[in-house]
């Protein structure tokens, strides 16, 4: 969402003329890496990933001690689309399937594995699992070489809507105790509806596990700059929403969603000036 971080920098910029913003790539683990480090004064991150670094858990190294929330941005669903005529409708019915999934590493891949893990599988029982990114699984899924595909992204998603308009689509959905299994492992998890509708085609309402992209910054960072950005977000939500349509109902209220990070101290001073109550 390099494109968000342009539009928070130059709403920012345009608010406080004496700061200046440098917008970088970056993924959720390395810009954790990057603000305990210092070379960061805010990064966006994947609240589970973020959680995990507290305690050192892999990937991370070793325990983050200066990383601090700062506000919730937008929930990322861990999507399982299914092609409607593989005969998938449960996770174990995944066991000799074509899987498309994403990268090594990244965030769907690891959820991915440990979805299968709840049903006794692996990846190794499946028929083929392909690591590619969204666009291509999505055709993969179209060219019928894969029957189960799956991803964290925001909802909805392009490569998702994509597929729904070539092909009859089946959203699997996450039961209680499936759900269990990941909120055991990291209290970020939500579990979350996705509405019937949401892509063409599915046309009933589906529980998927769930996490939020965030924004953190150094605990011991300026606190003025991280008060410009959270109000640079709170009052220009519009803007946003046109960036991403998740954040089209950001409130403040669910950007001080506590997600078992700490918050900055400057961002529980900016949602108390603004109303919130309870942060500790």
């Amino acid at each position: 969402m390099v494109s968000g971080w342009r539009s928070i920098k130059a709403i920012v910029e345009r608010e406080l003329p004496d700061v200046s913003m440098t917008v970088t790539p970056g993924a959720g683990v390395s810009n954790v890496v990057g603000v305990e480090a210092g070379r960061f004064q805010i990064a966006f991150a994947n609240s589970i990933s973020t959680v995990d670094s507290l305690s050192g858990k892999e990937p991370f190294r070793q325990a983050t001690t200066n990383v601090c929330n700062i506000g919730i941005l937008y929930p990322q669903y861990f999507q399982i689309v299914a092609l409607a005529d593989s005969g998938v409708e449960t996770v174990a019915d995944m066991k000799g399937k074509r899987l498309t999934t994403q990268q090594l590493g990244n965030t769907g891949e690891f959820l991915t594995r440990e979805l299968l893990s709840t049903a006794g599988l692996s990846f190794d029982d499946l028929e083929s699992v392909a690591h590619t990114s969204y666009s291509d699984s999505a055709s993969q899924m179209k060219d019928g070489h894969a029957d189960i595909f799956t991803l964290g992204s925001s909802l909805p998603t392009g490569s998702v809507m994509d597929l729904a308009s070539a092909r009859d689509i089946r959203m699997i959905d996450v039961d209680e105790e499936t759900f269990k299994h990941f909120k055991d492992q990291n209290a970020a998890f939500q579990l979350r509806e996705v509405p019937a509708g949401s892509y063409p085609g599915a046309d009933e309402s589906v529980h998927a596990i769930s996490y939020d992209t965030h924004m953190v910054a150094p605990c011991d960072s300026d606190g003025e700059l991280v008060k410009a950005v959270l109000g640079a977000i709170a009052d220009n939500i519009d803007s946003f929403a046109s960036v991403t349509k998740s954040m089209a109902d950001l409130t403040v209220e669910e950007m001080a969603t506590d997600i078992g990070v700490p918050f900055h101290p400057a961002a529980k001073e900016f949602y108390a000036e603004r109303g919130v109550e309870g942060l500790e």
